[in-house]
C-alpha cells in the first residue's frame, strides 16, 4: 500500500533542525525529498561526530532524503534548482529572510510562475517585522520568547535540555503543508506558508503570559507546576525521583487515603482545592515529602498505580535505553546502522520502513541526469 505522500515531490534547501524535521516527517510520510546542501554540506553535519563519524542531529533528521549539492552562485546550478522547481510540489527554505530572493528566488516569483507549487520559509522571526533579519539560534528563541523564563529552578533561568523552537518549528511546517497538501487536492492552487520560530514559542507561552497579564505571574520552581500542587518531584527512601501530578480536587483525596494514608487531608481545609493546595504548597509539599521518603521506589510506584494517581520516574538517558516503552527503528547511515527513537505515529497494520541517511552529494549526478543538469 502506497504512504500518504507518495508521488509528492519536496525541493529543501534546508540547513540545522528546523527545516529537515519539516522534511524529515515528508519523506517518513512517502515523499521524496531532495536535500539541497552548499557544496561543504548542511553545517549540521558537523553538529558533532558521534554516531559511527556521524553528526546525531544529522542522523536523527535526515533519514529517507535524496542529497544534491548545488552552489546557488553559479548560473548552471541556480538553471538546476529551477528545473527541479518546475516539478517540485512542495518547496521549503529556512535560509535568512531575503536571501532566496537575492539569488534569484523569490517566494512571490515562484507562486507566480509555478501557481501549483506549495512554498514554505522557516526563520526564527518572519519574513517582515523589525527582528526579520536577526540571527535566530534555538537558545536566542527560548530566551526572546520567554520560554526560559519560565524555566529551570528560583535561582536562574535555564535552557530546555532539547532544541524544543527548532524542533517545533520544524513540526509546524510540517502540518501547514500537509493543511495545505489537503487544500490543492480540492482548490489546484498552491500556497505560501511562513513559520516563524518565535511564533511558535509564544503560542507555547499561552498560559504563563495570560497568567502575568491577568495579575497572577508564575513563580520558576523547577520540576513541578506552578498553578498545580501537588506537582513535581519528590525522594524515595531508597533515593529515587518520583514526580507526581494530582490533576484535581478527586485525584488528591485518592492520594490522601490510599497512598499518604490520611483521608481526612481530601477534606482539611488548607488542602482541599487545588488553589489551596497552592497557596499553601510548602505545607503540602512537605507532607507528601515525609511520606514518600518513608518508602522505596518500587513500592511508592506500586501504591500510586493501585490508587490510579499520574507519576513518573525522573529518568535519564541510561533509564530511557531501559525503558518498556521506548520503541526504535534502524537508519542506514553512510558509515553504519544506527538505532534511533522511533517516530510517534503508529498506524494500525502497517509497517513504516525508513529510508537512509545520505552522505553528502550522494544524488547529485543522478538528480542532474534527471533534471537535465549534467
Amino acid at each position: 500500500m502506497p504512504l500518504p505522500l507518495s508521488g509528492v515531490l519536496v525541493v529543501s534547501i534546508e540547513q540545522a533542525v528546523a527545516a529537515p524535521q519539516c522534511t524529515c516527517r515528508l519523506a517518513d510520510a512517502g515523499a521524496r525529498v531532495i536535500k539541497v546542501e552548499r557544496p561543504e554540506g548542511d553545517f549540521a553535519r558537523d553538529y558533532d561526530h558521534v554516531v559511527h563519524g556521524e553528526s546525531t542531529h544529522f542522523v536523527w533528521l535526515n533519514r529517507g532524503k535524496e542529497s544534491v549539492t548545488l552552489d546557488l552562485g553559479k548560473a548552471e546550478d541556480k538553471a538546476l534548482l529551477e528545473r527541479m522547481l518546475t516539478k517540485a510540489d512542495v518547496f521549503v527554505q529556512n535560509l535568512k529572510p531575503g536571501a532566496l530572493a537575492k539569488l534569484g528566488f523569490a517566494v512571490a516569483r515562484l507562486r507566480k510562475d509555478y501557481p501549483k507549487l506549495i512554498c514554505c520559509s522557516i526563520s526564527g522571526y518572519g519574513e517582515t517585522g523589525p527582528y526579520a533579519q536577526r540571527k535566530a539560534y534555538d537558545l536566542l528563541i527560548q530566551a526572546e520568547s520567554g520560554v526560559a523564563s519560565v524555566t529551570g529552578g528560583p535561582d536562574a533561568p535555564a535552557r530546555v535540555g532539547v532544541s524544543i523552537v527548532d524542533i517545533a518549528a520544524g513540526l509546524n511546517a510540517y502540518m501547514a503543508i500537509l493543511e495545505a497538501v489537503i487544500a490543492r487536492g480540492k482548490s489546484g492552487e498552491g500556497a505560501e506558508i511562513s513559520i516563524s520560530m518565535f511564533d511558535g514559542m509564544a503560542e507555547w507561552m499561552t498560559v504563563p503570559l495570560l497568567h502575568g497579564e491577568w495579575g497572577t505571574p508564575f513563580k520558576r520552581i523547577g520540576l513541578a507546576h506552578a498553578g498545580i500542587s501537588p506537582y513535581g518531584v519528590f525522594k524515595t527512601r531508597d533515593g529515587g525521583d518520583i514526580l507526581i501530578s494530582i490533576q484535581n480536587d478527586r485525584e488528591w483525596r485518592v492520594l490522601a487515603e490510599k497512598v499518604l494514608g490520611d483521608a481526612t487531608l481530601g477534606t482539611d481545609e488548607r488542602f482541599a482545592t487545588n488553589i489551596q493546595r497552592v497557596a499553601n504548597r510548602p505545607q503540602t509539599d512537605g507532607i507528601v515529602a515525609r511520606v514518600f521518603a518513608t518508602h522505596d521506589a518500587a513500592v511508592l510506584e506500586e501504591m500510586l498505580a493501585k490508587a490510579e494517581i499520574g507519576f513518573g520516574r525522573v529518568n535519564d538517558w541510561e533509564l530511557l535505553l531501559k525503558h518498556p516503552h521506548l520503541r526504535r527503528i534502524t537508519v542506514e547511515t553512510p558509515t553504519g546502522t544506527v538505532k534511533t527513537p522511533a517516530p510517534t505515529p503508529i498506524f494500525a497494520g502497517e509497517e513504516r520502513r525508513y529510508g537512509a541517511v545520505p552522505a553528502l552529494g550522494a544524488h547529485s549526478e543522478k538528480i542532474r541526469k534527471e533534471f537535465g543538469g549534467g
